[in-house]
């Protein structure tokens, strides 16, 4: 059974979800999915410390067990979004060419507006090529917090 959290942060609402042990989804808002319980787990009141931390300028990655669910495709580019350090941006054209795919820039979009743990998986961190930030699940105003934040922090 999946157990649900609401997070408060920040910049809003985020819906954690711990699915037998690791975290499947940090989203935005609180409406719990289908089949998922509201409640705590040890994982989730990590999951909030960690955060919390982050939001404070304290921790800049985060050790959590994570499990996206998503297309192989899909699962490359949020393990490449994972390298990016904390503070820098990758233009969607850098993503595509680390997953070894440098022709699929568009494609790397839909896999950021699919990553289901935000935050944690810095899609955040990607920008167009011309140095725009483009889309964000959040929209544009909490991606630019974000990247406020970690500048501010490194």
């Amino acid at each position: 059974m999946d157990v649900c959290m609401c997070i408060k942060t920040p910049v809003g609402d985020l819906l954690a979800v711990d699915s037998q042990g690791a975290l499947t989804q940090l989203v935005f808002g609180c409406q719990p999915p289908p089949g998922c319980t509201m409640g705590q787990t040890p994982l989730l009141e990590e999951t909030q410390r960690q955060l919390m931390e982050y939001f404070a300028g304290k921790r800049q990655q985060f050790d959590l067990p994570l499990r996206p669910e998503g297309t192989p495709f899909r699962q490359q580019v949020w393990q490449a979004l994972l390298s990016i350090p904390y503070g820098q941006t990758r233009s969607y054209r850098d993503i595509a060419a680390s997953v070894g795919a440098p022709r699929a820039v568009r494609a790397v979009g839909g896999a950021n507006h699919h990553n289901p743990i935000s935050i944690i998986i810095p899609c955040h961190r990607v920008i167009g090529a011309d140095g725009s930030l483009r889309g964000y699940g959040g929209g544009t105003a909490i991606k630019t917090a974000l990247l406020a934040l970690e500048r501010e922090h490194t």
